[in-house]
């Protein structure tokens, strides 16, 4: 049975299936999917969790195993089956249509998995999920569709909010869901309940600069020198405290090397994307960056870093934005990695 995200909460008041099948790459919503699976497993006495995830050593016969043995304790359980990529493979596809077949008793199989394309919607492990389970396909939510999930979200608590300001936020958050939702909370925290005016809205929304500062890492990926120019002196004269910015650029440079380790390991891009939380939008922008900057760049970038660092507490003479400048121009340009060493 396929649904629709918003479906789900009156289907499981109705029963429990016995599969789950979530994918997509959208955390937030992946993430309620199945929490809201399992909460309402807990209220039928299914007390006990087994977690498999599927990776590259991942055998199928665990899958296998695990249903076997499920079975020998009287105790109902939750499988799940997290699966990083939006494939299953040859033994995937085997294990899932031999599951579906003869599910195991007192048992909930939820997967959750990553975007899948439209060629996988046609194969018989996806069908027999359908005959027996339950499917749902999550996807990103932009224009109409993100403003009325906003409007949804506040209100669950009760906030009540103008089109411009449920616009604004929206503008703000760029179809990140998870960032939205954080939004709303602070709306929630700082004002309760009730009408929520444009004035209030902007207020939380564009209170961080750290937001403006991951728009300034986004611009820093993209090599885009006037760019970063204009957004840095705007953080300037916003009044932005120079250690957010350096903790951005700090943590960029951190985590590009922590994914070419990963990726000289010869770990799957899209599973090191996705553990790093790199998803659509910047895949792109980090995939340039690590084409662009050597191990050697970044660690010449943390090196440069630490000077920022000594210079915004006075302990050694410069100008922190200067450096702060500098050290966004060495993403842009390898060369001066050497230069400014």
């Amino acid at each position: 049975m396929r649904l629709r995200v918003e479906q789900l909460e009156n289907t499981l008041k109705k029963g429990l299936s016995p599969v789950y099948f979530f994918s997509g790459d959208e955390p937030l919503q992946l993430g309620e999917l199945a929490d809201a699976v399992r909460k309402s497993a807990r209220k039928n006495a299914y007390a006990n969790r087994e977690v498999l995830v599927v990776d590259k050593s991942f055998n199928w016969h665990e899958l296998v195993f695990a249903a076997d043995s499920l079975s020998i304790f009287s105790d109902k359980r939750i499988l799940e089956l997290r699966i990083s990529t939006g494939s299953v493979g040859v033994d995937g596809a085997k294990a899932l249509i031999n599951y579906c077949n003869r599910p195991a008793e007192d048992t909930i199989l939820l997967i959750t998995s990553g975007k899948i394309d439209n060629k996988s919607t046609k194969t018989r492990w996806f069908e027999a999920i359908d005959k027996v389970g339950v499917i749902i396909q999550v996807w990103p939510l932009e224009g109409a569709d993100l403003l009325r999930w906003i409007q949804q979200r506040l209100q669950k608590r009760d906030i009540q909010v103008d089109l411009p300001s449920a616009q604004l936020l929206a503008a703000r958050v760029e179809g990140n869901l998870l960032a939205a939702a954080q939004e709303i909370e602070k709306l929630y925290v700082l004002y309760g309940s009730g009408f929520a005016s444009l004035e209030q809205v902007y207020d939380v929304v564009a209170d961080s600069s750290r937001y403006d500062v991951f728009n300034l890492m986004d611009t820093v990926l993209s090599a885009d020198v006037n760019k970063i120019i204009k957004v840095l002196s705007g953080l300037k004269g916003e009044g932005t405290a120079t250690p957010i910015v350096l903790w951005g650029l700090m943590r960029e440079a951190r985590q590009l090397l922590q994914i070419k380790l990963a990726l000289a390991k010869g770990q799957n891009k899209d599973f090191v994307f996705k553990n790093h939380q790199i998803w659509d939008k910047r895949k792109q922008l980090v995939s340039q960056a690590l084409q662009r900057l050597s191990d050697n760049d970044l660690n010449t970038i943390l090196v440069v870093s630490a000077k920022a660092d000594r210079q915004i507490k006075g302990q050694q003479a410069g100008d922190a934005w200067e450096t702060l400048l500098a050290i966004c121009l060495m993403f842009c340009e390898p060369a001066l990695c050497a230069d400014l060493s």
